[in-house]
């Protein structure tokens, strides 16, 4: 995935690499100094984002948890990761590799054993980072990366603005604002881009609005809305809890996929269809290690049956 996206950033819209579904000319989206972000894989450049955004859980657990991978593996993962940062030019990724590393440092609050592992894993990465600096390769992608920041804060007022009016004011307005929606709402689909599209508005548009919880409580009205908000949020304690609780034993891969689900579960934009499958996907890997490791079976003289098979790895 890397390898492509690197390959859509440098080529024309026009580009096989970089031709959508149905010959769709767009998948790409304005980033920054004639550069495009790259859509990868995907019909658009949110899941560049999303399938890194996943990725990045697996190469941080398996930092701290390196004897269940082969070295070459994760050398080569992070090494992918580092470079969709810069070439993906996306702020989201950004955003959640930083959130990551918070979850990370925060083990140490629960099992100070992985403090080691922790500092192994600082000094290997910021050798990578070292080493593809000094190549030169990533110049470009830097400068375009530095600016698309540049520009985005300028028009959102800074790190404020950010968080602030789109993020936090987007949730808070729409709790609000409530009570001006009818009760039943406004219709299911009419939120999303492809129902703006059926009802005439002649292009993708957001007709309620492009937050999540503004999009839920327009289309289902305020009982139905907020209670979907409410049981996403409970779902989302729930999930924290048990997975912070985890991490005394030994088992932080339940915390590090927890560090993705928070920022996708709770209020991702599930009417766009990538972000929807992957908040399923993560959520469900979450769920699923949770679960135990299965005892070993013995068979009639006390041997594990397994005991003559060679563990395999990652």
């Amino acid at each position: 995935m890397a390898v492509l996206i690197v390959l859509q950033f440098y080529s024309p819209q026009s580009a096989w690499v970089n031709t959508g579904v149905g010959g769709d000319m767009d998948s790409g989206f304005g980033g920054a100094m004639g550069y495009f972000r790259p859509p990868g894989t995907f019909s658009f450049n949110n899941g560049t984002s999303a399938f890194f955004r996943m990725a990045a859980a697996f190469i941080f657990y398996f930092w701290l948890r390196p004897g269940n991978i082969r070295k070459v593996v994760l050398i080569a993962a992070t090494v992918g990761l580092i470079l969709a940062i810069p070439f993906s030019i996306s702020r989201a990724l950004t955003f959640s590799v930083v959130v990551m590393i918070v979850f990370v440092l925060l083990t140490l609050s629960r099992n100070p054993k992985y403090l080691g592992k922790i500092l192994g894993g600082i000094i290997g990465i910021s050798i990578l980072v070292i080493l593809l600096m000094q190549t030169g390769f990533l110049d470009t992608p830097m400068e375009v990366f530095l600016n698309r920041f540049e520009q985005a804060a300028k028009s959102e007022g800074g790190v404020e603005g950010t968080l602030g009016e789109r993020y936090l004011g987007g949730m808070y307005n729409a709790i609000v604002g409530s009570g001006n929606e009818p009760f039943f709402g406004k219709g299911l689909g009419m939120g999303t881009n492809a129902g703006s599209v059926m009802l005439g508005a002649g292009e993708r548009t957001f007709l309620i609005s492009e937050g999540e919880w503004g999009r839920l409580v327009g289309e289902m009205g305020a009982l139905l809305g907020i209670s979907v908000i409410a049981i996403r949020l409970i779902i989302s304690v729930k999930l924290t809890l048990a997975s912070y609780f985890k991490i005394p034993d030994g088992e932080v891969l339940p915390w590090m996929l927890l560090s993705y689900v928070l920022l996708i579960f709770p209020q991702g934009a599930w009417a766009q269809p990538t972000t929807l499958g992957f908040s399923t996907l993560v959520t469900g890997l979450l769920i699923a290690s949770f679960n135990e490791a299965p005892e070993p079976k013995l068979d009639s003289t006390g041997i594990t049956e397994e005991s003559d098979k060679k563990p395999t790895r990652a």
